[in-house]
C-alpha cells in the first residue's frame, strides 16, 4: 500500500501545506501501513479503539483523550485556578424560600444566602453533599432551625456549646465528614454577625 504524502508547502509558512491535523492522519496511516494495521477512522486510534467522549478544546481545536489518562503528574504545580473548581466550591446561591423545609443542593454552591429574616419554622434539607464539602448558610434569624439529609437521617453534631439565638442574625457552617448515603455525618457551627470592619 502507498504512503500518505504530507504536503508541507514550498517555503515555511507559506499556507500551502497540510493543516496540523490533516498531517497528523498522515502519519497516523503510515504507522498504520508499516504495522499492518487497518486505518478505519480518523476519531480511533492505531488500534482501532474509537477515542472517548472525553476531548479537550484548546481554541478551535479538539484534543482527544483515553478516559482516565490525565492523573496529578499532568497537572503542573499550582495550576488549577479557583474558576477551574466545581460549583460546590466556588458558588454562592440565593434562596428565597423562609419557611417550611427547604432543599439545599450542595452540588451547586457552598455558600446560601437567604433573602431576609425567616418566616416560619425552618427546615434546611441537605442533598448533593461530600466529605470534606464545608457549606455556609446566612443570615438565619427570627424562627427554629431543623437540620435533616435527602431522605437518610444523618448525624449532626454541634462544635462547642453556642446554641442559636434566633433573635440574632447568625450564619451557620456545617462540614461533611462522612457522605455514605444512609447514614452521614456533620459538624457544624452556629456564630451572630454583624456589619462591622473593625476586628
Amino acid at each position: 500500500m502507498a504512503s500518505n504524502n504530507i504536503n508541507v508547502g514550498s517555503a515555511a509558512n507559506d499556507g500551502e501545506g497540510q493543516t496540523l491535523r490533516a498531517a497528523m492522519i498522515s502519519v497516523r496511516k503510515n504507522f498504520a501501513q508499516m504495522f499492518g494495521i487497518t486505518y478505519t477512522s480518523d476519531t480511533q486510534d492505531l488500534s482501532g479503539t474509537t477515542f472517548s467522549s472525553d476531548v479537550i478544546t484548546q481554541g478551535s481545536t479538539n484534543k482527544f483523550l483515553t478516559s482516565g489518562s490525565v492523573g496529578t503528574a499532568q497537572l503542573a504545580n499550582d495550576a488549577v485556578t479557583h474558576d477551574k473548581l466545581s460549583p460546590r466550591f466556588t458558588n454562592e446561591v440565593a434562596i428565597s424560600t423562609r419557611t417550611g423545609t427547604v432543599a439545599f443542593d450542595c452540588a451547586t454552591a457552598s455558600s446560601f444566602k437567604i433573602a431576609g429574616d425567616l418566616t416560619g419554622a425552618y427546615t434546611i434539607n441537605l442533598t448533593n453533599y461530600k466529605k470534606g464539602q464545608v457549606v455556609s448558610i446566612y443570615p438565619l434569624k427570627a424562627q427554629a432551625v431543623t437540620l435533616t439529609v435527602g431522605s437518610g437521617t444523618g448525624v449532626f453534631n454541634k462544635l462547642s456549646e453556642v446554641d442559636y439565638d434566633n433573635t440574632k442574625t447568625s450564619i451557620l457552617q456545617i462540614e461533611c465528614v462522612d457522605d455514605q448515603a444512609s447514614n452521614p455525618v456533620f459538624f457544624y457551627s452556629i456564630a451572630t454577625f454583624a456589619s462591622d470592619a473593625t476586628i
